[in-house]
């Protein structure tokens, strides 16, 4: 087993170093850089002369190396991160990327985590029970559901919810995890409540998607399962119909799921970015569209990363808990 893992973790590690190329290039790609919003702003904010803002503008380029080759940018922005967690300085936020990686990402992190153990939580108890009604109503409604998860875009549906709770609900306090009171206040019940009247619609719309394609694809294979040669075996020996659900048909029906999972959590973390651009939340999302507007690379690239990392952990994370669940994948793992 250990040599399995470490065989998956040797072999994501070249996957994110040439990710992390891609990203740096693409984020370099369009013309310009920072210094040229510095120039712009000097002439239209301060007044400054062409002559003066293009000086302000050289000058920023040559402090912060900007006018040095991209290969040797790249390099000097991935050594850091190697040798000293250095992620670069950003010149939006005019600090460490680290500060702003620390302070925005836990946020994702932590609504993505809590929408995945809903998705999953909720998805594979609402498909098993559609499997075992099928082609009842409740499997009708469910299917419904699930469909309807998995085709309505997320950004329109968050862009439906805040139209509704602006224009019709009179909410005011959008952007924000907590109502003004609490927002400095300790933890208490009543601040645990505020916190979930701010995110329910952040959660509600990341999990949905999540949760119809695991209910849609624990009901397609749990159906599978349950015309298996073994589970009839298992009936006619007379063992009680949950028995041979729960102990026989759904463990061997999961394999899919715990497949998928390593897919899962970056999908709930790209859902929760869409949703929180839309309703402005402190997290990832709208630090990495501010930063991509004003052409602030090391902000961009280095969340980019961050969540790339993520999807490889947990591609890494669901070969791990698979193999656990079948010894056929650990064995081919170490054959490879």
């Amino acid at each position: 087993m250990l040599r399995f893992i470490t065989f998956r973790v040797l072999s994501a590690l070249p996957v994110l170093l040439l990710l992390s190329l891609i990203t740096f290039t693409l984020i370099e790609a369009p013309p310009g850089d920072y210094a040229d919003i510095i120039k712009f702003n000097a002439i239209s904010r301060a007044g400054a002369t062409e002559q003066a803002a293009q000086a302000q503008a050289d000058a920023y380029r040559e402090a912060h190396g900007l006018n040095d080759p991209l290969p040797l940018r790249y390099l000097n922005w991935i050594t850091g991160i190697v040798t000293r967690f250095d992620f670069g300085h950003s010149f939006y936020y005019n600090r460490p990327v680290s500060e702003v990686i620390a302070e925005r990402l836990p946020k994702t992190m932590l609504l993505a985590l809590v929408c995945h153990l809903l998705a999953t939580g909720i998805g594979i108890t609402l498909g098993i029970v559609a499997a075992t009604r099928q082609y009842s109503w409740v499997d009708t409604a469910f299917s419904f559901v699930s469909f309807l998860g998995m085709t309505i875009p997320r950004f329109l549906l968050a862009l439906i919810i805040l139209y509704l709770i602006v224009f019709k609900l009179n909410v005011q306090e959008i952007g924000a995890f907590f109502s003004p009171k609490y927002s400095m206040a300790p933890w208490s019940w009543e601040k645990f409540v505020n916190l979930v009247q701010h995110i329910w619609p952040v959660v509600f719309i990341a999990t949905f998607g999540g949760l119809a394609y695991n209910m849609r694809v624990m009901r397609a294979n749990l159906l599978d399962v349950l015309s298996s040669q073994y589970v009839e075996t298992a009936r006619a020996k007379g063992l009680p119909e949950g028995a041979v659900i729960m102990r026989h048909a759904v463990p061997n029906a999961l394999h899919p799921i715990v497949m998928y999972q390593g897919v899962a959590l970056p999908y709930m973390l790209t859902g929760e970015i869409e949703v929180a651009i839309v309703f402005t939340l402190a997290t990832v999302g709208p630090a990495l569209v501010g930063a991509m507007t004003v052409n602030d690379v090391y902000v961009a690239s280095s969340f980019v990363l961050m969540l790339a990392a993520v999807l490889i952990v947990g591609n890494i994370i669901a070969d791990i808990v698979l193999a656990l669940l079948d010894p056929r994948v650990r064995l081919g793992g170490q054959a490879e």
